[in-house]
């Protein structure tokens, strides 16, 4: 996968989320775990933003990519410090985040109520002060 397939994925994953929970009954469960993979996804492209076609990376740096885990993620991709900034002030931004790292990939043998499902899914597309948002400016 490279950087556009990530972003592509990203936008898509956002997509169902919103639609799982815009149906006649909501289905929190999905819509948690997608909204989730979304952030994992944008923050997966910003990595592949690092890397040129004619760049070889590191063989330890491209297995710790292979994680759902969103802090290590953030870091691999050199956005730490910037987030860390931002959440200084941005007291929204920082409530997201605070939201946002509580997902995981195990998520999705999890259930999920419609409230926490919703939560999760404001603070990842929150147009303002939003986790997708903050990362899309920066892929």
């Amino acid at each position: 996968m490279n950087r556009v397939d990530f972003q592509q994925l990203a936008e898509v994953r956002i997509q169902e989320a919103t639609a799982l929970l815009g149906f006649p009954i909501p289905m929190p469960d999905g819509a948690y775990y997608l909204a989730g993979y979304a952030v994992e996804c944008a923050l997966k492209a910003c990595i592949a933003k690092t890397y040129g076609a004619e760049q070889w990376p590191d063989k330890r740096f491209v297995t710790d990519c292979h994680t759902h885990e969103i802090y290590t993620l953030v870091k691999l991709a050199g956005l730490e410090a910037e987030r860390s900034a931002a959440e200084k002030t941005n007291p929204a931004l920082r409530n997201h985040w605070s939201i946002v790292q509580n997902w995981n990939e195990h998520s999705r043998y999890e259930r999920h109520s419609l409230a926490k499902a919703q939560k999760l899914h404001t603070a990842v597309t929150d147009p303002v002060d939003g986790v997708f948002p903050w990362i899309k400016a920066r892929w």
